[in-house]
């Protein structure tokens, strides 16, 4: 349970995880017992109460006290990509950027996951078989060697007569 206060002191608003004896105001360090703060919401999940932090933010009256909980409509607050990422100080472009050339270069999966996929793909697969998987996903050929390795000391895969196989 996550719950959503406000500072006597300063009106900043944070949320509180849980039930501790004692929260701190992120902005003043006034230090609180939870049981003597006003609760403005409580949620579910920690997203509910940021939004419903944010939208109480936004909605703070011009004299800076706290707006009625009650007049709140948790569902309805919400924020785009876009925006979220301005907010928090991230250029929504070099974002979009940035998926586009992970989605033009064909690795959406790690390298261990391509040999992961081949052990699954292929019914007991050799190592040499497990090879060429994965040059076909684009991995060179002395990684799947070190991952076999590695993997079979883990105990995640096992070597049989036929090839490999995962545990």
């Amino acid at each position: 349970m996550y719950r959503v206060v406000g500072c006597r002191n300063c009106q900043a608003l944070w949320t509180v995880e849980g039930r501790p004896e004692t929260t701190q105001c992120p902005r003043c360090r006034t230090r609180y017992r939870l049981e003597k703060l006003r609760s403005f919401a409580e949620t579910e999940t920690s997203a509910a109460a940021a939004r419903v932090r944010s939208a109480m933010l936004a909605e703070r009256s011009d004299d800076g006290e706290f707006v009625d909980p009650e007049e709140i409509d948790i569902d309805a607050v919400g924020m785009d990509e876009v925006a979220f990422l301005s907010a928090s100080g991230v250029d929504p472009d070099a974002v979009a950027a940035a998926e586009e050339r992970i989605e033009g270069s064909g690795r959406s999966r790690s390298r261990k996951q391509v040999v992961l996929d081949g052990l699954e793909e292929l019914d007991e697969p050799t190592a040499a078989e497990l090879t060429a998987y994965a040059e076909a996903a684009g991995l060179e050929e002395g990684f799947v060697e070190r991952a076999l390795d590695r993997l079979r000391r883990a105990g995640e895969v096992t070597r049989t007569d036929e090839g490999y196989r995962k545990l």
